[in-house]
């Protein structure tokens, strides 16, 4: 899940100033506004996420699988003969962008609903925005504090640690009595596991910290660290990065000569560890989805996906899809799309979870839960290694 770069004061200071010029003008604009009740021939559902930058990736995935649910959505007819209109915006992995465009989505009163921003930074800068304008948001990824903050605002990722558990309950299982930890310290979501929940969860999985190594998101070279960490003969290393960091990390961990079992996150995926070769194998980790998960209702999403873009998918757009379709069950629960029918609507939809391209879903709050399953990189591909919700 991504939370990346912490903002630095002077980030902040623009993003306030930009909110204080032009929020309130936001906040009141109603033109073209949908009744409550209502269900117009479209429906407009405005995305803003990264279509370029450091985390495109992310962004352009979770916008395939947004594309391929108002695809299906329309093509079904589930609305009626009303249809979703997606509109879509590229925050460019910038804040300021992001609460940009954000603010042009409130002030749009035509716009009954909203899929926010990916990165941490931007969705904790947005979300008071749509809570004070009572614009129903679906965020996905951004996993930090600070985003499901009322009743306008949701997520549709599960945060990483509700199911990072099942990683350190398979080195449980093995044995694993020490490990270190390697950890990117510029990531809200990776940082949180790296300086809490892994020592925190110590007794209670039976391993020790031997030593724990922040790192910050700009950092390319690991040697050193695993050098030392080689020397400590750990029983496991847990490293948290982000992207191409995994493959660095695991070649100069192999290099070393540490040959153990790695705990990865699901950022390891995606195929990033490619480049490692024969060194990446032995990091798993544990996702909140994977392709090769058995529900039926995932394995009607991986299909569809293949259909529309000859691929697999990843979690991201996985995310996207099940966050689309949920503002769809929301009008249709509602029998309405005005932004009061659709946060009605999703009040309902939450309360009741629904089966969908994560699998088994439910919440807490207006937060996202899934079952989550262990993959594990075999030095060519990722292999399902464990799915349900038992630890």
């Amino acid at each position: 899940m991504l939370g990346p770069v912490r903002i630095i004061g002077r980030k902040l200071l623009g993003v306030a100033a930009l909110t204080t010029l032009t929020v309130a003008a936001a906040c009141v604009s109603g033109a073209g506004a949908i009744a409550d009740g209502e269900m117009p021939a479209e429906i407009k559902v405005v995305s803003v996420t990264d279509h370029t930058g450091i985390s495109a990736y992310v962004g352009n995935s979770q916008f395939e699988g947004i594309e391929l649910a108002v695809q299906e959505i329309n093509e079904q007819g589930y609305l009626g003969d009303s249809k979703l209109v997606l509109q879509k915006r590229d925050s460019a992995s910038d804040t300021q962008t992001a609460v940009s465009q954000s603010i042009q989505t409130i002030a749009d009163g035509s716009v009954s609903a909203f899929l926010g921003p990916v990165l941490s930074p931007h969705a904790v800068a947005v979300a008071p925005l749509v809570e004070r304008a009572e614009l129903p948001t679906i965020f996905t990824q951004a996993g930090s504090e600070g985003v499901v903050i009322g009743d306008y605002t949701y997520r549709a990722t599960a945060p990483m640690e509700t199911y990072f558990a099942k990683s350190l309950a398979r080195l449980r299982d093995e044995g694993a009595k020490t490990v270190s930890v390697l950890y990117n310290a510029g990531n809200v979501t990776l940082a949180a596991l790296g300086e809490k929940m892994i020592p925190d969860a110590q007794d209670e999985f039976g391993y020790r910290v031997l030593s724990s190594t922040s790192v910050q998101s700009t950092t390319q070279d690991f040697g050193t660290t695993a050098t030392r960490i080689a020397e400590e003969k750990p029983d496991a290393v847990i490293v948290l990065l982000v992207g191409a960091g995994n493959s660095t990390a695991m070649s100069q961990l192999r290099q070393a000569g540490y040959d153990g079992p790695v705990v990865g996150n699901p950022a390891a995926g995606a195929g990033n560890l490619a480049s490692a070769g024969p060194a990446g194998a032995g990091m798993f980790w544990a996702t909140d989805f994977n392709f090769h998960q058995t529900p039926p209702s995932s394995q009607e999403f991986v299909e569809a996906y293949r259909a529309r873009y000859g691929t697999d998918p990843l979690n991201y757009a996985a995310e996207g899809y099940d966050a689309t379709w949920m503002i769809a069950r929301a009008i249709e629960s509602a029998g309405g799309a005005s932004r009061e029918d659709i946060q009605r609507g999703l009040q309902q939809v939450v309360s009741e979870g629904f089966e969908g391209a994560l699998g088994n879903v439910w919440f807490v709050g207006n937060d996202m839960r899934v079952d989550g399953v262990m993959v594990e990189w075999d030095g060519s591909e990722e292999v399902l290694l464990a799915e349900g919700s038992s630890e």
